[in-house]
């Protein structure tokens, strides 16, 4: 897919933004610091952003002070952030959307549903916590910040080390390269504080949209137990916990957070890429055999369900009885013969 970078005037200067796919939108908030043409020419970023481009319209934006965006910036709060979303979704005239925010984007994400209710379709949140407090303790948030401000180079290496722990040493030197060209060091410090100081535990209880929290499991950036305490405190939100280390969505494992993200959405909304009713499969059966046809192991569908794999591999059983196939590809085919009969076959 081409990316192609458009301008949004907001209440504190021109934002960035991108636009690709088609069908419902989502609007896709990308966390501390970011940069459109950089982030496009990471492979990983690339694949998970066109994954949900296939079914979805996914808009995502370089906040005020960052990437492609106007650099300078004055104002640090979590309602500056909200004044920049509502001006991008009214700038191109959203009335029904998917808002999707990763880290402090997901503060900002949750904030703007609560706010919203009527407009926002879904919650998607992504390795954020309730409160930018927790994060780690106040030495060492300010030294962090203070390392940020004095040595922009060597900050970005630590950041990087933090967000990619073990990772090889071009994953984190590519990391701490798209940081610096992302911000300055000012701009990054005060960005960084900024998720430090937002709070937004006392209102997430009052998020009335399906949503869906997301979490790595071993991040050392944001730790799962605060993904698990912001999942607590929404009603009704499901929790997955994603395999792995490292701190951005798409850096691995990207297909099946992808694949996850697009389930949720999916059953909420019974859009096109969701199976039709047969009266041979239950419900969860055609969940099963769906992920299937997307080539998911068993081990991967029962992480997406939230189930064991004995209780996908009964599943599993189940539908090849009940289909008289032997194999995965006989199933596949199955599933696209039915979507084709019913016109429902994804572009």
């Amino acid at each position: 897919m081409k990316q192609v970078v458009r301008f949004a005037s907001t209440p504190g200067g021109r934002i960035a933004y991108s636009v690709v796919g088609s069908g419902p939108p989502i609007v896709y908030l990308l966390g501390w610091v970011s940069h459109l043409g950089l982030a496009w020419e990471i492979p990983s970023h690339r694949r998970f952003v066109e994954a949900l481009a296939q079914d979805y319209t996914v808009i995502r934006y370089d906040k005020l002070g960052c990437g492609l965006s106007d650099r300078p910036r004055e104002a640090f709060t979590l309602e500056s952030e909200l004044e920049t979303l509502d001006a991008l979704t009214g700038h191109l005239g959203l009335k029904r959307y998917t808002v999707f925010g990763s880290c402090e984007g997901g503060q900002v994400a949750a904030a703007h549903a609560v706010r919203n209710p009527e407009a926002v379709a879904s919650l998607l949140v992504y390795g954020s916590c309730a409160r930018g407090g927790d994060l780690a303790p106040d030495p060492v948030k300010r030294s962090i910040l203070s390392l940020i401000g004095a040595h922009w180079g060597m900050g970005s290496r630590v950041l990087a080390d933090i967000w990619f722990p073990g990772a090889p040493a071009e994953v984190t030197d590519m990391f701490a390269r798209v940081q610096r060209a992302a911000a300055t060091a000012e701009m990054a410090a005060a960005l960084l504080d900024m998720f430090y100081r937002i709070e937004v535990a006392d209102i997430l209880p009052a998020i009335r949209v399906p949503t869906l929290v997301l979490h790595r499991r071993g991040s050392r950036a944001v730790p799962f137990e605060l993904g698990r305490e912001l999942a607590s405190l929404i009603p009704g939100a499901q929790l997955v916990a994603l395999e792995g280390r490292m701190q951005p969505i798409y850096f691995e494992g990207e297909d099946i957070a992808a694949a996850t993200i697009l389930s949720f959405l999916r059953d909420r909304a019974g859009g096109a890429g969701r199976l039709p009713t047969d009266s041979r499969l239950t419900d969860r059966e055609l969940q099963v055999v769906a992920h299937i046809a997307e080539g998911l192991t068993n081990a991967e569908i029962a992480r997406l369900l939230g189930v064991s794999v004995r209780t996908v591999d009964a599943h599993v059983e189940h539908v090849r009885t009940k289909l008289g196939v032997r194999s995965r590809a006989q199933m596949a085919v199955w599933v696209s013969e039915q979507r084709q009969s019913r016109g429902l076959l994804r572009r």
